[in-house]
């Protein structure tokens, strides 16, 4: 287990969840999925969870159906797999999104992590306010990090530039993947690029890379849970 997390108490790592999301298309399967798995177990070894690539496999072989899905595989500190799965709608023609008035903390372990213990990712997407898909993060020292269920990517003189993960984000399987195949770079990001920017995409595993736009500045924060 990392340093990091090694206070957590029994109760906390037992309501704790590591999760995937992944799509599953008819004709091509599972998609991304080495990748996801790949990310799932660094967190598996992160929390000190067991992690058996054979068995989230088999987990995963339950998934079909006659169009895409999106499929939500967790593993629990016993090392338990469970797979929900739900028919994914159509991919919309853009993503309007805002700022979010609350900031992230760049150092905060948990940002590099895909987990159930994802609160204000969850209260600011259940306040989306109406034309609104998505809510943009900042950190304290005003650089862009992600959105709440997305990566933001920027093209400024025809380069994708995405933020670096120093700035406080989860590494996104879209995202590693982009960066790997050199169809993006890491960038340290502001506000000001979004305004100068040629493009703007959000980008997940499950629905890509879809085109983008700022509607809106900081939004109020979220009520408490």
């Amino acid at each position: 287990m990392e340093d990091a997390f090694r206070s957590l108490s029994d109760q906390e790592l037992g309501e704790l969840e590591i999760i995937e999301t992944l799509r599953f298309d008819p004709g091509q399967g599972l998609v991304r999925c080495d990748l996801h798995l790949a990310r799932m177990a660094r967190s598996a070894t992160a929390f000190g969870f067991p992690f058996d690539r054979g068995g989230a496999l088999a987990a995963l072989a339950e998934a079909s159906g006659a169009g895409p899905l999106r499929l939500r595989l967790t593993l629990n500190r016993t090392g338990r797999f469970k797979l929900n799965s739900a028919v994914l709608a159509p991919d919309p023609p853009i993503w309007n999104f805002a700022i979010a008035r609350d900031r992230l903390h760049a150092a905060d372990p948990w940002l590099r992590h895909k987990t159930t213990r994802r609160s204000l990712y969850n209260r600011h997407r259940a306040e989306l306010p109406p034309g609104v898909d998505e809510i943009v993060f900042c950190n304290h020292f005003g650089a862009l990090c992600e959105g709440t269920i997305s990566n933001i990517f920027v093209l400024r003189n025809g380069v994708l530039l995405t933020p670096d993960t120093g700035a406080g984000l989860l590494p996104g399987v879209l995202r590693e993947q982009l960066l790997a195949q050199g169809k993006a770079r890491p960038a340290g990001l502001t506000l000001a690029d979004l305004a100068s920017a040629e493009a703007l995409f959000l980008g997940n595993s499950l629905r890509g890379l879809i085109p983008a736009r700022l509607v809106s500045g900081p939004m109020p924060a979220p009520s408490a849970p």
